[in-house]
């Protein structure tokens, strides 16, 4: 019997919108992305459930709730360029793609952006450039960012991020060493550095640095 995506799509708008997230172009971009395409099959007749799923790799996608409150928190608007740190299953980045001019997308696990770029194909995101390799050092050849999202947290501040935001920019980040300790940051750069907000608590999967062993080439095992 195939799930009914429809009804339970609608029932999770009404519980984002209970849990205060206000933009409609954000409402409007998740219901236009089918959240039941990023995860696996397996766990398809859960997809518009607010919760974060497994999609392998150790790495999940977050739960919806997430998604549409780092999104508004971003402020975008039609021509921005935007950095996603972590391209997971493609999801957020499928999001973003709906609500600005151009997104570049960072994966360390080769086999999560093929599975990405594959949806991103089926769904004709043409304004999504994927590349896979170390997010934490960002995508020095096509700064300055307008926004950056990263959806993994850094120990601390990642700095070396931030400066790849042109002023006026924003960041949004979670930070913290441990699960329990990470913060959700709103970082804007200014003339003088940086300002930073904090959105309150969050669990994300560590920023790691440097590729899996998984990713690397055979010679160098």
């Amino acid at each position: 019997m195939p799930f009914d995506f429809a009804a339970r799509k609608l029932d999770l708008f009404a519980e984002l919108r209970r849990e205060g997230i206000r933009d409609e172009r954000v409402l409007t971009a998740i219901e236009q992305v089918p959240r039941e395409l990023f995860v696996p099959p397996t766990f398809q007749g859960r997809a518009y459930e607010n919760i974060p799923l497994p999609i392998g790799r150790a790495q999940t996608i977050s739960q919806p709730l997430i998604v549409a409150l780092m999104t508004e928190m971003l402020q975008l608007e039609e021509r921005h360029k935007v950095l996603e740190i972590g391209t997971g299953s493609g999801y957020q980045a499928a999001v973003l793609a709906k609500l600005c001019r151009r997104v570049f997308t960072i994966e360390r696990h080769r086999a999560l952006l093929k599975e990405a770029e594959q949806r991103f194909a089926a769904l004709r995101l043409h304004n999504i450039t994927s590349r896979y390799g170390d997010g934490s050092k960002g995508w020095q050849e096509q700064t300055p960012f307008d926004r950056i999202i990263v959806t993994a947290a850094a120990p601390d501040l990642p700095l070396r991020l931030a400066e790849q935001l042109r002023e006026g920019g924003i960041m949004v980040v979670p930070v913290g060493k441990e699960r329990r300790d990470q913060s959700l940051l709103r970082v804007h750069r200014t003339a003088d550095g940086h300002r930073i907000e904090d959105l309150g608590g969050v669990r994300f999967v560590p920023l790691l640095p440097g590729l899996p062993r998984d990713g690397l080439p055979k010679t160098r095992r």
